[in-house]
């Protein structure tokens, strides 16, 4: 028979077979495509009885392609329109939909005991590279529906507030010396429903090769994403221009009217990415700070008014609302749709999203609406 075992790493992997005189093949550990969760990957393995186990090889017939994810920037995602995502509904509610994975003490997703399974993210897919939508082996393996990790509970709507914007747009950078990740879900203010994301791997503009590689390896070696991140990583400068592409596209904002966004706001969690962190890579990759920036609703204080919880971050939030994490804590698109997942359990409980801070000018002192806030 066949279950599944944890495997912490490729190295760890390559041990066992070593230590078991088995051949270890490249294409057979998930590490490869980059997609692999925190320190616990999932490797299939055939067990001949309870007490003994042997890495299972791959069949023959199968391609080692097949696991991999080569990416061309000529293919693109399409993008969903939000007049069309209304029409199709995510599962009606948490319960109704396969049940979340639970988080372990450092983050990791543990895998999902229900018919379907949680599977990790394509990260190919999130930015419109993924070359594998007609391989079967690749769709069973990764998941490429984001909505999947957001579902709405349309039973819980009768505390549900109106609000002054149509659309939220999650935003949780990543990188400390300078930007690595750039991940953006959009979320519909009224129906609470997923719409779009936004999501890009950030290269560094003056930091060395050397410091690249191990910066990355530190960074995202523990997450498997490391390859992934070094296929696809663009400047800053045009992660910018994509997204503004984006936010067009979405009518949320138009490049020759510039200004704040038209019916939408950002959502962070914690004043650093905006306040901080855009100004410092915009003087670093030297273009002047987009004026969609200048405002944002910081979620903290939002939950620190609504709920009267000093909540210190994103997991403080969820384990006060007991909801488990999906994905993986500090890969940059997991951390924006667990985010969401709050935003969306707040708007359920009637929470109105209002802008906590906001700049007059692109490097103007910030100033602060809410009294009480996270400090």
């Amino acid at each position: 028979m066949r279950k599944w075992v944890r495997v912490e790493s490729y190295s760890r992997y390559k041990g066992i077979c070593m230590k078991q005189k088995k051949p270890y093949l490249l294409a057979e550990h998930p590490l490869l495509h980059s997609e692999v969760e925190a320190r616990h990957t999932w490797s299939q393995v055939a067990t001949a009885s309870p007490g003994s186990m042997a890495l299972a090889r791959v069949s023959p017939t199968a391609s080692s392609r097949s696991l991999l994810c080569p990416f061309s920037p000529s293919v693109l995602r399409p993008r969903i329109s939000p007049h069309h995502q209304r029409g199709f509904p995510v599962a009606a509610s948490l319960s109704q939909a396969s049940p979340l994975p639970s988080a372990d003490g450092d983050g990791a997703v543990m895998e999902a005991t229900s018919r379907r399974p949680w599977r990790p993210t394509c990260l190919y897919f999130t930015q419109g590279k993924c070359t594998m939508l007609n391989d079967t082996m690749h769709l069973d393996k990764f998941n490429h529906n984001l909505s999947m990790d957001l579902p709405v509970n349309y039973s819980a709507a009768d505390k549900v507030k109106p609000q002054k914007f149509d659309y939220f747009l999650i935003l949780d950078l990543e990188g400390k010396v300078e930007i690595l990740e750039f991940p953006v879900v959009m979320i519909d203010a009224q129906t609470r429903e997923f719409v779009d994301s936004f999501h890009r791997f950030v290269h560094p503009s003056v930091m060395s090769e050397q410091r690249i590689r191990e910066y990355i390896e530190g960074k995202y070696g523990k997450f498997g994403v490391d390859r992934v991140w070094h296929d696809t990583a663009i400047p800053f400068k045009e992660v910018l221009q994509d997204f503004e592409d984006w936010i067009g596209d979405h009518k949320l904002w138009k490049k020759e009217q510039g200004g704040a966004l038209n019916s939408a706001a950002f959502v962070t969690c914690g004043n650093w990415d905006l306040k901080t962190k855009v100004p410092e890579q915009c003087r670093v990759s030297k273009i002047k700070p987009p004026p969609y920036f200048l405002e944002w609703i910081n979620l903290k204080d939002v939950y620190l008014n609504f709920y009267n919880s000093r909540a210190t971050g994103m997991m403080t939030m969820m384990r006060e609302l007991q909801m488990p994490i999906v994905g993986s804590h500090h890969l940059g698109i997991d951390d924006a749709k667990n985010i969401a997942r709050v935003v969306q359990h707040m708007l359920a409980d009637g929470a109105v999203m209002q802008i906590t801070a906001k700049r007059q000018t692109p490097i103007g002192e910030v100033k602060f609406l809410f009294k009480n806030r996270i400090r």
